[in-house]
Parts: structure tokens; sequence; C-alpha cells
């Protein structure tokens, strides 16, 4: 029998995809929700799922242990925002955060990482079993980029990496060489509907890896709720990472791109 996989899942459809990708090479599944993050269809995709609430550390490691879990993967994010409303830390969680000297998402998820390696449970990446859903180089989408599009994907690119070195976000949106929003707390689709209003439509959305991003643990992610959001705010093109970009769906975010003549590029 293979040995059991450890799935800590966060918010999006990305631990859906990742578990199936599991679950279609025979690994046995353990996989730990959040509440108020974790979809519930991942119940239907796994062996075996707990819930926990947003910050009991301690319980999630307590369970993966119980479970005879030895290796894990992260996958999805938990929006800050529901730190401020829906994190319940346990003792060991605030034992982790009050060493860090900032609250970085990087430095965040670095400790949380450390802490479940310290009870002999090894983090790994899930890019091996992503492949298929890695982000192309080049343009896959029907449509090119014109000649603004690309002197803006070349601004953008570097006023991502930047913004990106400071672990502030991973997402900016510009239009004529000009910075119209850049990614915090509220997260990439709130940046893309922010920037679109700001340049009422024609923008560009570049989403980048964060130049010190341990990609065990924080990849970049799009899907077709990207899509619709470009859509919606009237943006011209999307920019991602290529190799570095998890797509969920990519036909499906594809299709929807080209229906609305949206250029993604992968750099």
């Amino acid at each position: 029998m293979k040995e059991i996989v450890g799935l800590i899942a966060g918010d999006g459809k990305l631990p859906l995809l990742l578990a199936s990708s599991l679950r279609s090479g025979s690994r046995p599944v353990v996989a730990i929700g959040h509440r108020g993050a974790t979809e519930i269809n991942l119940k239907a995709m796994v062996n075996t799922l707990h819930w926990v609430n947003i910050g009991e550390l301690g319980k999630i490691i307590d369970l993966l242990k119980e479970e005879g879990v030895k290796k894990a993967l992260f996958a999805g994010g938990i929006p800050k925002t529901l730190f401020f409303s829906e994190a319940k830390p346990d003792g060991r969680a605030i034992k982790v955060l009050s060493r860090l000297k900032d609250k970085k998402d990087d430095a965040i998820l670095r400790a949380i990482a450390q802490e479940v390696e310290s009870e002999g449970i090894r983090v790994v990446s899930p890019i091996p079993f992503l492949k298929d859903a890695m982000a192309p180089r080049g343009c896959w989408s029907g449509r090119k980029p014109t000649e603004r599009e690309e002197k803006d994907m070349a601004f953008g690119w570097r006023i991502a990496k930047r913004v990106g070195r400071l672990d502030i976000g991973q997402c900016v949106v510009v239009k004529e060489q000009m910075v119209l929003a850049v990614e915090a707390i509220e997260g990439t689709n709130e940046t893309i509907r922010r920037g679109g209003t700001l340049g009422r439509g024609d923008v560009m959305v570049i989403k980048i890896c964060k130049p010190r991003q341990d990609r065990r643990l924080d990849l970049p992610v799009i899907g077709p709720l990207t899509v619709t959001t470009l859509q919606e705010a009237g943006a011209s093109a999307l920019v991602v990472e290529a190799g570095k970009t998890i797509v969920v769906d990519k036909e499906e975010v594809i299709r929807g791109a080209d229906e609305n003549q949206i250029c993604l590029i992968g750099m």
C-alpha cells in the first residue's frame, strides 16, 4: 500500500485539483479542511477529511500524526480577512506566531511548515502532482498581445517582481505603463476589480510568483473565476509566470478568455 499523504487544505479549487491528482495515483489521502474556507466538496475526493478552525495548528499536527501521515502538502490559501473574523488560534499557533518578526505571508507559512516538520511530517511541493496544470510559456489564447500590451507587460512584470520581493502580494494591474492597483490583503480578484474600475477597462493584470516564495507552500493560482473577474473588470490581458502558476480547469480558462478576447500569456 502506498504511503498516506496529508493534504492541508485552504480555500478555492486547488485542494480539489490536488486531491484528484493524488487519488488518480492510488495514494490514500487524509485531508485537513478549514471551516469557513475549504470547500465541502473535498470530502468526496479524499479517504478521510477532518475539519479544524482557522488557527488550530496543534490540532492539525495531532490529526496528521494520528492518521500516520509522514508526508504532507499545502494547497489553497486562508484569506487574511478571515484571520480577523474567524481565526481561533490554539496555544501552538500562538507560540509560532509570537516568534515571528512580522506577519507577512511567506514568514507565516514557513513557520507553520517548520512546526509541522518538527513532528517528523515532511512538507513537500505539490508541483510534481500538478504538472499538467502548470501555466505554459508564451501566448496560449487565440488573441495575441498588441504593441501597447507588450509594453505594459514588460512594465508591469518589473513592478510585480519588486512588490513580490517585499512580500506584499502577487498581483498588479497596469495600463499605459501606470500602476492602477497592487494586491495586498484583499486578494487577486478584488485587486483586478479595483484596477479595472480605476482604468476604465483595457487594463493588464500581472500575477507572479514572489522571488523568495517557498514553492512548497503558496504558488499563484488562476482559474475560471479569474477569467470571469477579468471580463467583469474589462481587462484585456492576463500575464502569469510560466511553470510556477497553477491553472485550475485550464481548458475552461482558455475557452472563457477566447470568448471575451482576453489575452493569456505565460512569461
